[in-house]
């Protein structure tokens, strides 16, 4: 090593400071290529009595440099904390998982019982997983409380190889008696995607022990969340969650939002740049209002949701105590939609926890033919996590299923009969037959449960039998959707909502031609003691913000408006 190499070493390592049990070698800019080239570093990890973090990040340390640490190492056994971030700068790929290795090897060596283990900023792909699979199984993690390897290009992968690790980890630790249980995790920026997320879900799932998930930039499109949201559930003590940059939609979001109902813990959560979107954020806002009781930031950016469902979420916030920052700033507005969302939080005294909205991308077009094309996120998703299965639980809490239904048989024929082609004579037959038409309305499902309603108020009529039977039916049906959970009634209201044209939806469902008498239906249902406030502020800031979108049926809108704006601000 040059004389003049060796000076700036020995300058360099002059600035190093020493405290609470820490050596630190941090942003030094040191590149380490030989054992010689660390023996003063090597001398001082060895004559510090004590040693319990070490952090080398920002320097560059090649293989030999490695071992020569690795062996100073060896006899550190009260070291718990090891920040090696940004460590193998200009390195080939292929030594930094010899590198790994030698470093793992020499924590085991010493019986190391480590507390935090920080690899981010190295890009070593899945190869550098392997490096250090063999330290992340061992008892020296079965401590490991922080975890952080962002940044680390790990790949599919180096997420399965990891979430294995994790998971053997796990159970040799539980047989001790001991489980393992980290609670940070942080693995941001890793192209992960569906099958490397997938992997880990199942890794958080078995230790049930995590306050932090930080998983942002990760290529993950909603299969992949729903996995994710099933892990998430696992894990009551969360607090922080952070999927920012992923792709949501309205499943993964709706997934998210039913595993978020029985958490109680969490304080922050950022699903910004995810494609939430417009029921997606409704979605959200039913748990807000029934659940997140210390929530204290929420980032909805850049989700591509509409002026009428962020003033939903904003308020949903009305009654947090703790909520700090509400962030929906590059959502599709319009210059009059985040005047009406400032004036929301000014007129509740919460103007200050509003974020920026200089990025809005202003209001979406109207073309009905954008649906479809929305959905191809979704489409080329893999099925690897069983849509269906999965899905297929989301929205299920109160409500009957048609399989599980206690109707007789012969009510399930006349009921489907009835709805396959509705009339008002099939429908007073049913009365007359004391057959019910919600026995069969599949709560879980609320696209065909808003899509049943639709059809039963196009059938009124002046009739008096006839208005009296339509109007029966369409209250048993709304009551009982209604009855369920708020994530579950506010799933409802959003399929309603696409399908009358007031909220542009996802998906292949398309709005339907309304007449008056479905709204004159739904005028009578908003004065009923079963409708809920909250439901009916809803319905408010929809109808008053697209309610040109009704105006084929203006008279019967306009009345439908009024008893909406009448309940809404009565005390």
């Amino acid at each position: 090593m040059a004389s003049d190499d060796i000076s700036l070493l020995a300058d360099a390592l002059s600035k190093t400071h020493v405290e609470d049990g820490e050596l630190s070698y941090k942003g030094l800019g040191l590149k380490l290529d030989s054992g010689e080239s660390v023996e003063e570093l090597v001398r001082e990890i060895e004559q510090y009595q004590g040693l319990r973090a070490l952090r080398l990040e920002g320097n560059t340390l090649g293989v030999e440099a490695a071992q020569a640490i690795a062996k100073a190492l060896e006899s550190k056994d009260l070291l718990q904390r090891c920040y090696w971030s940004d460590m193998f700068t200009g390195r080939l790929r292929s030594e930094i998982p010899t590198a790994l290795r030698s470093l793992g090897n020499a924590l085991m060596s010493a019986g190391t019982r480590l507390t935090e283990l920080d690899l981010s900023d190295n890009a070593f792909g899945p190869d550098g997983i392997k490096g250090i699979d063999q330290l992340l199984k061992s008892p020296s993690c079965h401590t490991l409380r922080e975890l952080r390897l962002n940044n680390c290009g790990m790949g599919i992968g180096g997420g399965k190889i990891l979430a294995e690790a994790l998971m053997e980890c796990h159970r040799q630790s539980a047989a001790l008696r001991a489980p393992l249980r980290l609670r940070v995790f942080v693995a941001g920026r890793n192209r992960l995607e569906n099958e490397g997320a997938g992997a880990l879900a199942k890794a958080f799932q078995l230790m049930g022990s995590l306050e932090e998930i930080h998983m942002p930039q990760n290529g993950i499109n909603y299969a992949g969340v729903i996995a994710l949201a099933s892990a998430v559930r696992q894990n009551p003590e969360l607090q922080i969650l952070n999927f920012n940059d992923n792709t949501f939609t309205k499943r993964g979001t709706l997934a998210m939002a039913k595993a978020l109902r029985h958490l109680r813990n969490v304080q922050v959560i950022n699903f910004g740049d995810c494609l939430v979107r417009s029921e997606g954020a409704i979605a959200l806002a039913a748990v807000l209002r029934e659940g997140l009781p210390i929530l204290k930031e929420l980032n909805l950016s850049y989700g591509e949701i509409t002026e009428a469902a962020a003033l939903v979420v904003a308020q949903a916030v009305t009654d947090k105590p703790h909520m700090e920052k509400l962030d929906l700033n590059g959502n599709c507005l319009g210059e009059e939609g985040c005047e009406a969302l400032r004036e929301v939080m000014e007129n509740m005294d919460k103007a200050d926890m509003l974020g920026s909205l200089s990025d809005d991308e202003g209001e979406p077009d109207d073309e009905d033919g954008d649906d479809d094309s929305e959905n191809d996120d979704d489409d080329d998703a893999s099925d690897e996590y069983n849509e269906e299965n999965e899905y297929g639980e989301i929205v299920k809490e109160n409500g009957i299923r048609r399989e599980d239904s206690p109707a007789k048989p012969q009510s399930h024929t006349e009921i489907t009969t009835f709805l396959s082609c509705p009339s008002a004579e099939k429908l007073l037959q049913l009365k007359e037959m004391q057959i019910n038409p919600e026995e069969q309305v599949d709560a879980s499902d609320p696209d065909k449960a808003a899509d049943v309603l639709l059809k039963i108020g196009s059938l009124y009529s002046d009739d008096p039998d006839t208005k009296r039977a339509v109007l029966e039916a369409f209250d048993a049906v709304l009551k009982k959707l209604l009855s369920g959970s708020a994530l579950q009634s506010y799933c409802f209201l959003s399929a309603l909502l696409v399908m009358m044209g007031l909220l542009k939806g996802e998906g292949k469902v398309k709005k339907v031609s309304l007449i008056p008498g479905q709204l004159l239906c739904l005028e009578h249902a908003v004065q009923q003691e079963y409708f809920p406030r909250h439901h009916i502020s809803l319905l408010y800031v929809f109808l008053s913000r697209n309610g040109d979108a009704l105006k084929s049926c203006s008279s019967a809108s306009e009345r439908l408006s009024s008893a909406v704006e009448k309940r809404c601000h009565k005390h």
